[in-house]
C-alpha cells in the first residue's frame, strides 16, 4: 500500500506527537511505501510565514528522508484533478492531497474527518 501523509499527520509523526495514534503509527509502518506532498511542506512554510506554525521548512524536507518516506511533487494533473472533487472542504491543501491520493492510487491518512467523506481511499489518523 502507498500512502500519503496528510500535513498534520506528518508533522505528528515528526514530532513524535501522542496525537497520532498507534493504528495510525502502525498504517505508516506497514506501509510499501509513504509519501509526503510538496503541498504539505508549502502549507506548512506558509503558517510559518502567519505565526501559525513553529518549525524550520527545511526541516520538514530533510524529515522526508530521514523518515526513509518520499517527496511527492505537485503536478498539474493533481492540480486538475481538485475539479474533478466535490466541494466538500473548503481546505485547498487538503482538496490537493485528496486530488494526490486518488491520481496516485494512495491511501490518504488524515486526521480531519471531512476528508473520509470523499469518494477516495481514506484512512483516519
Amino acid at each position: 500500500m502507498k500512502l500519503l501523509l496528510d500535513t498534520q499527520v506528518y508533522l505528528w509523526y515528526l514530532q513524535d506527537s501522542p496525537r497520532l495514534t498507534l493504528l495510525a503509527r502502525g498504517h505508516i509502518l506497514n506501509a510499501q511505501s509513504v509519501v509526503v506532498s510538496a503541498a504539505s511542506i508549502w502549507e506548512a512554510a506558509i503558517k510559518v510565514g502567519t505565526g501559525k506554525l513553529e518549525v524550520d521548512p527545511l526541516d520538514l524536507i530533510a524529515g522526508v528522508e530521514g523518515s526513509g518516506f518520499t517527496h511527492l511533487p505537485v503536478t498539474a494533473h493533481h492540480g486538475a484533478a481538485v475539479a474533478a472533487l466535490p466541494p466538500l472542504h473548503r481546505d485547498p491543501f487538503d482538496r490537493l492531497l485528496v486530488a494526490q491520493s486518488v491520481c496516485e492510487s494512495a491511501r490518504l491518512l488524515t486526521a480531519d474527518t471531512q476528508l473520509a467523506r470523499y469518494p477516495a481511499d481514506i484512512l483516519m489518523a
